[in-house]
């Protein structure tokens, strides 16, 4: 008999699934999993302060503030544990679990004061914010990674059980090791960009004339949303000027005439 969970969404929201032991290409992607979800936990407790949150809300109304930073930590922990169960057991359920805690513990308001979780942080504002970018770097990378755990997991099940046949499967697996390689670097970089805006437009500026750069410095408005805007239409606009000269295409051609060399 199905739960009413299933009845209720037509089927299971997460299918629970048996596979054989792990394969080398699986086993290395649980292990770097693994060190990304250290590594995530270690960010996210530096990064998420419990200010801000509703449940620090609810906790202050209530007049014990305590209880709000028990929830914080606690939440974490489900996300850590549940993560870690997760990547070792290839269980999709308790993934899912880990996702929403590690999602959940980021949630502000969003008039909440701006600050870190402790003052461990150096003060350059440059350091700062490449950590803040490692940290959802990471977060993208954990949930890519333990997906890939899953999926890779089926394709070696199949394989091996003789359900399907796949051709070139070195192939596909080093187009992964290869995407998940250079798509951190590429989004690290695009998101470096996008936040020091408020450095790179006076610099430019400063070519021309340096006292209009120290006004740009001192603006308000490029260290605020407005600046992030400005530097996300840069992005979009030099991605957008990529796709004008087609260069994916021309990538792809420089890659097949190096293996047909």
């Amino acid at each position: 008999m199905p739960s009413w969970i299933e009845s209720f969404f037509g089927g299971p929201i997460v299918s629970s699934m048996k596979f054989l032991p792990a394969n080398r290409t699986v086993t290395n992607l649980q292990v770097s999993s693994a060190g990304c979800l250290v590594l995530l936990t270690a960010l996210t407790l530096l990064f998420t302060p419990v200010s801000g949150t509703a449940w620090f809300a609810i906790a202050n109304l209530i007049g014990m503030p305590i209880i709000g930073g028990v929830i914080h930590i606690l939440i974490m922990i489900i996300g850590a544990i549940g993560g870690a169960y997760g990547i070792f057991q290839r269980d999709q359920r308790a993934l899912l679990v880990s996702y929403v805690a590690m999602l959940l513990v980021t949630l502000r308001f969003a008039g909440s004061k701006v600050e870190f979780g402790f003052d461990l942080l150096p003060e350059q504002e440059i350091l700062q914010k490449v950590l803040l970018i490692a940290y959802a770097v990471f977060l993208v990378m954990y949930f890519e990674l333990t997906n890939g755990i899953i999926r890779f997991s089926m394709l070696d099940t199949s394989i091996r059980t003789g359900e399907v046949y796949v051709m070139g499967e070195g192939k596909i697996i080093r187009q992964y090791y290869r995407a998940i390689g250079i798509t951190p670097v590429v989004a690290g970089i695009v998101a470096l960009l996008t936040l020091l805006i408020n450095l790179i437009i006076p610099a430019m500026v400063g070519i021309f004339d340096s006292v209009q750069a120290d006004r740009l410095r001192e603006s308000v408005e490029l260290t605020s949303v407005y600046g992030v805007a400005l530097g996300t239409a840069m992005v979009f606009t030099v991605i957008a000027a990529a796709f004008a000269v087609n260069l994916p295409l021309r990538l792809q051609q420089m890659q097949e005439g190096r293996a047909n060399k």
